[in-house]
């Protein structure tokens, strides 16, 4: 079969959507070379252009039109393209497919990573939601089938685009292969003496925005003798976050990064002692499943997809109650047996995310349709 893929994150986002996309067709050409695989995108940036998996097959918009007006060519004549490529199946990799794929007989998949702006339409612009429910809607009922990267996701489409459960399948997502390797404790200690970080810190990742919500973290730490890392993308909330901590002086102890490569930032996870993640809302959670693979215990939301990425002895909470996040932390620092405990079974539990597991399940979405 020769597949198509939305390849606009994979080649323009560093994390999050680009992080899936890259894994997802890293993983299709290792497990199921028998496949092509050709990647659509309006351009390459040149980040990971010059990985050699990425130099195959890319397919870019060609003619004044379609260069003048990528975005046109996404959208819609793109589908010209996959006709003269004789393209089976088209893969919509971030919630949209273009029009017009039914009326030329090329089979669809849309992934649905969340419906967030529904669920939280607080956190973003009028506009942005209008333009998100209009192409996410369009997706699930144009395309094939719907792939949710969770149970949870799949709940929010039903509920909220009244589609039907037998259209969608959930297919989780797996993570980069940095985190599942062991790390050396002098690999650990080389990053702390780069980073300037003491042996034992608490450590979050994800952009530093309202819904992911570490200011509750930073309070819940005030009188607890832990430092904080944090990773990540600042937005307008990071002055928030900022504001409190110079308040309370604890500037020596909470400490920011972002960039970091992807083996530095798969060491700092199997460094850390607890992972954090009190976000309020996420399609899947991928940072959960990282310090998993890491062996680090996780202390993350107990509400929505978080237990669906953290198993059954991860620690949970409310993620807007401070002093239940304080007790989770302290109870955790002091008791290494139950942190053992977790990091053992929790890198049991992760293993239901393995490439190979996840290549079987996309092949046969690919071939049933």
């Amino acid at each position: 079969m020769k597949i198509g893929f939305d390849a606009k994150r994979y080649f323009l986002n560093k994390t999050g959507l680009g992080n899936y996309s890259r894994d997802l067709i890293r993983i299709l050409e290792k497990y199921a070379p028998e496949n092509e695989y050709l990647k659509y995108t309006p351009k390459t940036g040149d980040q990971y252009i010059n990985q050699p998996t990425s130099q195959k097959n890319i397919r870019l918009p060609q003619g004044f039109i379609n260069t003048t007006w990528p975005n046109l060519w996404r959208n819609q004549r793109i589908v010209q393209d996959l006709k003269k490529d004789k393209v089976d199946i088209y893969h919509g990799l971030s919630g949209e497919i273009p029009l017009g794929l039914a009326k030329a007989h090329i089979k669809s998949i849309v992934t649905i990573h969340d419906l967030i702006f529904l669920r939280h339409p607080e956190l973003y612009h009028p506009i942005d939601r209008w333009i998100y429910k209009k192409k996410f809607k369009h997706a699930c009922e144009a395309s094939d089938r719907i792939v949710a990267i969770s149970q949870c996701t799949k709940n929010d489409i039903v509920d909220l685009f009244h589609i039907a459960e037998e259209k969608i399948d959930v297919v989780y997502q797996g993570c980069h292969e940095a985190f599942k390797t062991i790390k050396t404790e002098e690999q650990k200690s080389e990053l702390r003496n780069k980073l300037k970080l003491p042996k034992d810190f608490l450590l979050n990742v994800g952009t530093i925005e309202p819904r992911k919500n570490i200011l509750p973290t930073v309070k819940a730490i005030k009188d607890i003798d832990i430092p904080l890392v944090i990773v990540g993308k600042p937005t307008r909330y990071h002055r928030e976050v900022m504001d409190y901590i110079r308040q309370n002086n604890m500037e020596n102890r909470i400490f920011f990064f972002q960039g970091l490569a992807m083996e530095e930032l798969a060491i700092l996870y199997a460094s850390a002692t607890i992972f954090i993640y009190p976000s309020i809302y996420e399609g899947f959670g991928i940072p959960i499943i990282e310090a998993l693979y890491s062996g680090t215990p996780v202390i993350t939301s107990k509400m929505g997809v978080f237990p669906e990425a953290g198993g059954p002895t991860s620690c949970y909470i409310d993620p807007t109650d401070i002093p239940q996040i304080q007790h989770a932390i302290a109870t955790l620092l002091v008791d290494s047996s139950k942190r053992h405990e977790m990091s053992e079974k929790g890198l049991e539990f992760v293993q239901k995310f393995n490439d190979d597991r996840l290549a079987k399940q996309w092949k046969q979405q690919y071939l049933t349709l």
